[in-house]
């Protein structure tokens, strides 16, 4: 059974609806968290905070932003090659941001910010459910390759593709947030 032209486009924009209206309500709960951040800490943070990893793993998902917009830059032009590298590319970038976080950050961050301070709750909560949005950013963008893989996607209809990365992008701009409000300010 086929699909009308005027169908596909209400589908379309029903699903555009929807994914927006799921970011602005995650976007309600790193917005809640950031200002817990400021009403139990004020500005303070541990001087001991690695500002160069906390940069290093900005860079990386900014870097995975660029080629994620260039994957779907590319899908709409039918370049299915570029599109699938620059795809691979961004998950390999969110990967080594997911694995620093997790197994070099945090168990760092435990010396100098415990779980039982203030500042180690809201560090942990923060990056914790920052680390979730990731995985599950990795997890969209992982079906988006393999569906790519099987030529799934073409210029006239790559939505699959492009809802999950707009879901990356805005995974990236909520850690836009994240990484001055936990790492710059204060002391």
């Amino acid at each position: 059974m086929s699909v009308s032209t005027s169908d596909y486009k209400y589908q379309l924009v029903t699903r555009k609806i929807g994914l927006w209206l799921f970011i602005l309500s995650e976007s309600m709960i790193f917005i809640a968290l950031l200002f817990t951040r400021f009403v139990m800490q004020g500005v303070n943070r541990p001087e001991e905070l690695n500002q160069e990893l906390g940069l290093g793993i900005t860079l990386l998902l900014l870097i995975s932003s660029f080629t994620a917009n260039r994957a779907e830059v590319l899908i709409s032009r039918g370049d299915q090659r570029g599109f699938l590298r620059n795809l691979g590319i961004t998950i390999i970038l969110g990967l080594a941001f997911l694995l620093i976080v997790v197994l070099i950050e945090w168990p760092e961050a435990r010396h100098f910010a415990p779980i039982s301070t203030g500042y180690g709750t809201l560090f942990y909560v923060i990056t914790g459910m920052h680390a979730f949005h990731v995985l599950t950013g990795l997890i969209v963008l992982g079906i988006a390759f393999v569906q790519g893989k099987q030529g799934r996607y073409s210029a006239e209809d790559y939505w699959g593709a492009q809802g999950g990365i707009i879901y990356w992008h805005f995974v990236d701009v909520v850690w836009v947030f994240v990484y001055p409000i936990l790492y710059l300010m204060g002391p």
